[in-house]
């Protein structure tokens, strides 16, 4: 199922961690560090804009994939994964945008 793709990916980002840099892309990814992880969420950020701006309905699809991948890399490097933003998503679930941005004051 689709939904399993999210704990799959982070079982495989777990452990490319521990991998060789010449071993796979996200291997290397890691070994460069949290700059170079930032540097290409930034830059996937920015593609989803332009792919956005482009009324391009399927290269916004792919762009977007590339910038929520490259988010789960950078999570996992900070110790996170996609379930404990889901999790903050269900808790949010049912609560103004409003009240929810209060809340953190």
């Amino acid at each position: 199922m689709n939904q399993d793709i999210l704990l799959r990916l982070t079982e495989t980002l777990e452990a490319r961690k521990q991998a060789a840099p010449d071993s796979s892309y996200v291997a290397k990814l890691f070994s460069k560090g949290e700059d170079a992880i930032l540097k290409k969420v930034i830059e996937e950020a920015g593609e989803v804009l332009l792919a956005s701006k482009d009324n391009d309905k399927q290269h916004l699809v792919y762009e977007v994939a590339d910038l929520w991948f490259h988010t789960m890399v950078l999570l996992a490097h900070k110790g996170s994964s996609a379930e404990d933003v889901l999790k903050e998503l269900a808790r949010r679930e049912g609560v103004s945008g409003i009240e929810e941005k209060a809340s953190r004051k």
